[in-house]
């Protein structure tokens, strides 16, 4: 091989090899495109399962008491339709009151939103939906 067969030789080699270098270059930047995609990804399925792990308990919570086994009242209010239960000698209802003080006043059960009225003897529930 001549000295100028060798330089073409090395030329050629060095364009190869620059060539090569820029596209190990873009699959570095693509690799590290994905792997934060992924990692996102993978952020929103942990997200995804919290969310199902709550409703999971929600849904297997033991109730302490029946609303079936309330007296309700229908009633009109400001915001429509509601009933509401002031049944202070069921076992039921005292449960329902314990219930509600336990989440501030306010819960939602079964379709129903259920809240304790200011004085604290009446309840008040309406279908959501």
């Amino acid at each position: 091989m001549s000295d100028e067969d060798f330089k073409i030789f090395i030329g050629d080699l060095l364009d190869y090899l620059n060539t090569q270098e820029e596209a190990i270059k873009r699959l570095k930047e693509q690799i590290a495109r994905l792997l934060g995609v992924f990692e996102e990804a993978e952020k929103e399925k942990a997200e995804v399962q919290d969310v199902k792990a709550d409703v999971k308990a929600e849904v297997s919570r033991v109730w302490s008491w029946n609303p079936d086994k309330i007296s309700w009242l229908r009633s009109q209010g400001v915001k429509g339709e509601f009933e509401r239960s002031e049944d202070r000698d069921n076992p039921e209802f005292k449960l329902l009151l314990k219930d509600l003080a336990n989440h501030k006043g306010k819960l939602t059960r079964n379709g129903y939103f259920y809240w304790t009225f200011k004085n604290g003897a009446t309840v008040g529930r309406k279908k959501r939906g």
